[in-house]
């Protein structure tokens, strides 16, 4: 007979995969070390498989535990999800929010889809593009909230999670070998000559640019098919692909703080709500990069 999952149990687990540790996510839950070691224990019983790895400096996730990580973490969300659409009083009025190319078919569009679900009256647009046309856009009061990543320590917005930016090879095809390696690049972009090519040349990495394009999913592309390195967030590479890393020769590029901007000139209980669904979104992905 399979017994079916408790929800609680599954918060629990959720909380010591975030810490790595049993005290700590005893106190981020408010229950007792003992009581979360037992939900635990439990847990592991009702699933018939150990979730972590127990060690002198705390607790690390198993194989089926990481497994359980991403499932639990859309269970929960959507148990989240559901309680918030039933209790939020409905808003309304326009939120205009943007967003980079790399999020908007990942980490946001449930979120999004959420929001407007429970907020039918609320007219949301989204502007999917750089950052430095987020920033723009802000400053001339064209949106109220703004994904961004900042590559210096941020003093302005909300740091959601840090996302490293890596050279992403293909695992079939290993271009990466080639003299010189053939590099795909933003083609308007300051980034990429400031920081990706920027590590190439001071790690003496001869290269030439063999594919330029204004999208993530190009570079994507030039990835997988095998006809460049490219730069991408690490939460970003696509299957068939992996990252490059100092034993194969290749530095970080750089370590992305993605940031939410709003506009402190537009308040509004909408903007507040997108900015909460926004945060939110972003939770399970900064646990997976742990």
């Amino acid at each position: 007979m399979n017994i079916p999952l408790d929800s609680d149990l599954l918060r629990t687990f959720l909380a010591v995969a975030a810490t790595g540790n049993v005290t700590r996510a005893a106190e981020k839950v408010g229950r007792t070390q003992s009581a979360v070691s037992i939900q635990i224990k439990r847990l592991e019983e009702t699933l018939g498989e150990s979730l972590f790895e127990r060690g002198s400096r705390g607790v690390t996730l198993t194989a089926q535990g990481k497994v359980l990580l991403v499932n639990a973490n859309r269970i929960v969300g959507l148990l989240d999800e559901t309680a918030a659409a039933i209790r939020a009083k409905p808003l309304g009025g326009p939120v205009r929010i943007g967003i980079p190319e790399e999020y908007g078919y990942t980490v946001l569009p449930r979120a999004l889809a959420a929001f407007a679900n429970q907020h039918p009256q609320v007219e949301v647009t989204v502007k999917c593009g750089y950052s430095a046309a987020q920033l723009a856009a802000l400053d001339a009061d064209e949106l109220d909230l703004a994904v961004i990543f900042d590559w210096e320590q941020p003093t302005n917005g909300e740091v959601l999670f840090v996302d490293p930016t890596v050279w992403v090879t293909s695992e079939v095809h290993c271009v990466h070998e080639n003299t010189p390696i053939p590099i795909a690049i933003y083609e308007r972009s300051n980034w990429c000559k400031k920081f990706a090519i920027g590590s190439l040349e001071n790690s003496r990495i001869d290269y030439r640019v063999a594919y330029s394009c204004d999208t993530s999913g190009g570079l994507k592309i030039a990835a997988v098919s095998g006809l460049a390195i490219a730069p991408l967030a690490r939460s970003n590479i696509p299957p068939g692909c992996r990252a490059l890393t100092e034993a194969d020769g290749f530095p970080l590029i750089d370590s992305s703080n993605v940031v939410l901007r709003r506009n402190p000139r537009l308040k509004s209980a909408a903007i507040d709500g997108m900015a909460k669904v926004i945060r939110d979104a972003f939770q399970p992905t900064g646990a997976e990069m742990i």
